[in-house]
C-alpha cells in the first residue's frame, strides 16, 4: 500500500518537473524572440530558410537551389520554369497534372525567389541558366521537356541554347520574354525603360501593395471588363511574391527587361512551341511571341484569343492539354 503512494508521487513529481521544464523552455522562446516594436513572438517551428539537403543543390557559388522532384525517376523529365517574383509553387497545376500522366517532373524556385537562398548578386540570365544546368546534372536528367513561363521563358531559353546540348528533348515557352522587351534602336516595337523604372520605383515604395495590385489587375487580366477576380488566385501569387527577396525581384526586372535572347533562338535546334495570349499585358506579342517563333529553327506557334499573361493558372486545361500533344506529336 504505502510502496504503492510512493511510485504514485514519484511519477507525480516527475511530470511536475517535466511541466515545469517545458514551461520555462517556452517562456525563455517568447523571451529570446522579442521584436522591436517590443511585441512578444513566438518563432515558427520549422525556420522557412532551412532546406532539407535532399530538396536542395549549392550551386559553385554558394547559392542553395530549392526543388521539387515528384514521380517515377525512369519517367520522361519535364522541368518547370517559373516566372518573376514567383516560385515553383506556380506551377502546381501543371506539376500534378503531367505527373498524373506518367511523367516525371522537376520544378525549382530561382536564386533570391522563394525558398532558394536571398544572396545579393546574380540575379541575371547567365546565373539562371547556370543554376538550372546545376539542378539537371544533379539530377542527371536527360531527354527532357523544359518549359518556362514569362521571366522562366528567357531562363529556359538560355539553357537549352547554352547547357542543354544532349540533354534536351524539346522546349516550350509560354507567354515567354525573348526576344528582347526593351526598346533599343534595333528593338523599336519594345517597351521604354521608363516602363520598367516604374516597375522598379513600385517595388521599392510598398512591395507588398504593388504585388496585389499586379496580380489583381493585368497579370491575369482582372482588370478587363467583365473579368471576375479570383481573390484565392491574387492572395497565392502575392504570397509566392513575399516569399523571396525584394533584392532578387528588383535586379530581375533588368534581367527580364534588358537581356537580348536573340542569338539563343537562333542556336536551338530542339521542337519549340511557342504559346502566347493576344490580350497579354505584360509581355505584348508582337515583340516576343512572334519574333521568337521566326528566329527559332523548328518552332510552332499558338495564338489564344483573349487570353491573358498568367493563362497557365486562368485557363490551365487548355494550356496543358496543348503541352501534353506537343509533347507526344
Amino acid at each position: 500500500m504505502n510502496s504503492k503512494r510512493v511510485v504514485s508521487g514519484l511519477a507525480n513529481a516527475s511530470r511536475r518537473r517535466v511541466l515545469a521544464t517545458t514551461l520555462t523552455y517556452a517562456i525563455s522562446l517568447v523571451v529570446n524572440f522579442t521584436s522591436a516594436a517590443g511585441i512578444q513572438t513566438i518563432p515558427p517551428i520549422y525556420p522557412t530558410q532551412r532546406n532539407d539537403p535532399m530538396t536542395s543543390i549549392t550551386t559553385k557559388d554558394g547559392v542553395q537551389i530549392f526543388y521539387k522532384d515528384w514521380g517515377t525517376k525512369s519517367a520522361q523529365p519535364i522541368v518547370f520554369h517559373h516566372g518573376w517574383p514567383l516560385s515553383s509553387d506556380d506551377w502546381d497545376n501543371q506539376m500534378l497534372h503531367f505527373v498524373g500522366k506518367g511523367f516525371r517532373v522537376i520544378a525549382h524556385d530561382r536564386r533570391g525567389h522563394g525558398r532558394s537562398s536571398q544572396v545579393s548578386d546574380g540575379h541575371d540570365m547567365d546565373h539562371y541558366a547556370a543554376d538550372v544546368a546545376a539542378l539537371v546534372e544533379h539530377l542527371d536528367l536527360r531527354n527532357a521537356i523544359h518549359i518556362g513561363h514569362s521571366t522562366g521563358g528567357g531562363e529556359a531559353t538560355r539553357y537549352v541554347a547554352r547547357h542543354g546540348k544532349g540533354r534536351v528533348a524539346k522546349l516550350v515557352i509560354i507567354g515567354a520574354v525573348p526576344p528582347l522587351m526593351l526598346k533599343t534602336a534595333a528593338n523599336p516595337g519594345g517597351l521604354p525603360i521608363e516602363a520598367f523604372d516604374n516597375l522598379r520605383s513600385q517595388l521599392a515604395a510598398n512591395r507588398s501593395q504593388f504585388y496585389l495590385d499586379f496580380s489583381g489587375g493585368p497579370f491575369y487580366g482582372y482588370n478587363r471588363p467583365g473579368a471576375e477576380p479570383s481573390q484565392a488566385i491574387i492572395q497565392n501569387w502575392w504570397r509566392q511574391g513575399m516569399m523571396g527577396s525584394a533584392k532578387a525581384h528588383h535586379d530581375g526586372i533588368k534581367a527580364f527587361s534588358e537581356t537580348d535572347f536573340s542569338e539563343d533562338l537562333k542556336s536551338i535546334a530542339v521542337p519549340t512551341l511557342v504559346l502566347h495570349g493576344d490580350d497579354d499585358q505584360i509581355v505584348p506579342i508582337a515583340d516576343s511571341a512572334l519574333l521568337s517563333a521566326k528566329l527559332l529553327k523548328n518552332s510552332t506557334l499558338k495564338i489564344y484569343e483573349k487570353l491573358p499573361h498568367g493563362m497557365c493558372t486562368t485557363h490551365a486545361d487548355i494550356i496543358n492539354a496543348e503541352i501534353l500533344s506537343f509533347i507526344m506529336a
